[in-house]
């Protein structure tokens, strides 16, 4: 049985609003798709959304306390509150260089999470 969803594109600044036909995960067809990339964008969107993830985590003997993070590619969108609950069980001591990573295979996915910034020791 098909169904018709509205999903706002966000792979651009023009935000199309996409009329999307499908069954279950299943693209049947796109409408209202400025560009070609709404389309593959509402394809994504129904059959396995991704988000980038940006956080925290915390450090012993930073300057800071915390440390920002952010994953190396988009997440698998149902596992974020098990990667949030993971991330505060996180903690590593200073220094932290930016890019290193503090997270290898998030969840088992393969993804990194590296730090967004340099942290140096007190």
């Amino acid at each position: 049985m098909a169904e018709i969803s509205e999903i706002i594109c966000v792979t651009c600044p023009q935000g199309c609003l996409l009329r999307v036909k499908h069954a279950g995960s299943e693209v049947i067809e796109v409408h209202n798709s400025g560009c070609k990339r709404g389309q593959e964008y509402a394809i994504s969107e129904l059959g396995d959304p991704r988000r980038m993830v940006a956080s925290t985590v915390r450090v012993n003997g930073g300057l800071h306390p915390l440390v920002p993070v952010y994953t190396r590619s988009a997440f698998p969108k149902p596992l974020i509150p098990r990667l949030a609950q993971a991330l505060r069980q996180v903690e590593v001591s200073a220094p932290v260089k930016i890019d290193q990573v503090l997270l290898a295979d998030a969840l088992g996915t393969g993804i990194d999470v590296v730090a967004s910034r340099d942290m140096p020791a007190r």
